[in-house]
């Protein structure tokens, strides 16, 4: 059953349902939100729907939205449609400048998104520049399938027929109106999200991220047999070694990791910086959402950590300890964070949180956050146990013999970082896609599958770079450790 109808209205009417369980009976108006519009090109430069000449009947309508939507950068308001006005010479020239620049709509019907274009450019047979026409859609044409009493599908297209002419610094008459068609479908309500998830599982994709898992396994698997039978071999061939030295000659001089096994547990300053990341990619701002939930409630873990580990290396000063937890990562967050609003304000882009959003963060960082991390930091202070080394350590360390160029510490974090990243490189072109770009990232199980590779890549590779430090007569390793593992972040910009 096809419903066609050209929808004439002068505001917004009332919502007799309500939208939450997405269930509506004949003659129900299914709320239609406007998000933001941005250049196509470029997903993170996003402006407010009506800081644009669109038709507004009434005053426009903000949409209550939760934390994480917010600082997703939604900000929905009620779309009112179809409305006669006159577009003055500037209002003309703001159209053209953004059609010019392939300026994309973000709108929400019943939690569906929607996108589409606000016009097109005519460059077929023109050379110059100058003589480009520049054209604005003033019609656009809505489809939805339904089943029964719930939406399950909708779909935006623009109408090629009814174009305006924005080329010429002049006043323009637009008439906006929009068609809305109604179709029944047997789709069920549990699978109307299937179809904004195909784009990433379509098999030449799939077949894609199989390869990056194969890459990943075989470099796996040729590490493990690097490890077991060269390092194993090696230190088999050490211990025999040292064994025959101790019953023949006790004076005998030792060399390589046995010379310094007496250094390496030496004290050392131990930071744990942990991300927990949760991703909802069809629920708007969960991701966020989740964010600074689990920073704000990890954050009695870390103060735990950062006091436990601290006081067990017989550090004095745990209070300074503790406040470098709490500010190493959120310190330059913050500085970020200042600069990039202020930029957003300047330029009026949705990225740019309200003053409200900002205080509810404050607040649940003053509120939550530090004291979680104050009671973690207590607790772990109070709950330290001591540091037992596996060998006796000596009291003054040995001098680090000069180590050629390759042993130092960029060069050995330079090729710790190479083989992990051929592990992911390839699943994160499609996370960097969904991050700055427009597609939808659902294969969470592969995604799995390459972290965990990516886990045993690093743990090795990391083994494989202590063992030749501590072998080079290198008994400062921790830090070392934590770099050469730590590393892929350099490959990634």
């Amino acid at each position: 059953m096809v419903l066609g109808s050209v929808v004439v209205v002068c505001g917004v009417a009332q919502v007799r349902s309500s939208a939450s369980d997405h269930r509506y009976t004949a003659g129900d108006e299914v709320p239609l939100y406007a998000n933001k519009v941005g250049p196509f090109h470029n997903p993170s430069e996003t402006y407010r729907f009506f800081d644009f000449p669109f038709c507004s009947s009434a005053p426009v309508k903000e949409k209550k939205e939760a934390l994480g939507e917010v600082l997703n950068g939604d900000r929905l308001v009620s779309a009112p449609y179809r409305l006669d006005f006159l577009l003055t010479k500037e209002e003309v020239a703001k159209f053209r400048t953004v059609v010019s620049k392939n300026y994309y709509f973000q709108m929400y019907y019943n939690d569906l998104p929607i996108w589409g274009f606000l016009g097109k450019v005519d460059k077929e047979g023109k050379a110059d520049p100058s003589e480009y026409k520049y054209y604005l859609f003033k019609h656009l044409i809505f489809e939805i399938l339904y089943n029964k009493d719930r939406v399950i599908e909708i779909t935006v297209r623009s109408d090629p027929n009814s174009l305006v002419d924005l080329t010429q610094d002049e006043p323009v008459n637009v008439d906006f109106m929009y068609t809305v068609k109604w179709k029944e479908t047997e789709t069920p309500f549990e699978k109307r999200m299937d179809k904004y998830s195909q784009s990433s599982s379509m098999p030449h994709h799939l077949e894609i991220h199989w390869f990056s898992i194969i890459n990943s396994c075989v470099t796996v698997l040729l590490l493990t047999g690097f490890l077991a039978t060269i390092l194993m071999r090696v230190l088999k061939n050490d211990f025999v070694e040292y064994a025959h030295d101790e019953e023949s000659a006790d004076d005998q001089e030792e060399t390589g990791w046995k010379y310094i096994h007496g250094d390496v547990f030496s004290t050392s300053f131990i930071f744990i910086l942990a991300l927990v990341g949760v991703f909802y990619p069809y629920n708007r701002g969960a991701l966020f959402t989740a964010l600074v939930v689990i920073y704000a409630l990890t954050s009695l873990i870390a103060g735990y950590t950062a006091a436990s580990f601290y006081c067990q290396l017989e550090g004095t000063n745990w209070v300074r300890n503790l406040l470098l937890t709490g500010s190493l990562s959120c310190g330059p967050l913050f500085v970020t964070f200042c600069f990039l609003n202020t930029v957003a304000i300047a330029y009026k882009a949705t990225a740019a949180l309200p003053f409200g959003t900002i205080v509810v963060i404050f607040l649940i960082w003053a509120l939550v956050t530090s004291p979680l991390l104050i009671l973690g930091g207590i607790a772990g202070k109070n709950t330290k146990a001591e540091f037992q080394a596996p060998c006796r350590t000596t009291i003054y360390p040995r001098v680090i013999p000069p180590l050629p160029w390759y042993q130092q510490t960029l060069p050995q974090m330079a090729m710790a970082g190479f083989l992990p990243f051929s592990a992911i490189c390839i699943e994160l072109y499609y996370i960097f896609a969904s991050v700055w770009g427009h597609r939808i990232y659902t294969i969470d199980s592969i995604l799995f599958i390459v972290f965990i590779l990516l886990l045993i890549v690093s743990a090795f590779v990391t083994v494989a770079m202590t063992y030749f430090q501590l072998a080079a007569e290198d008994h400062e390793w921790w830090w070392r450790s934590f770099l050469c593992g730590g590393s892929k972040p350099s490959y990634k910009t």
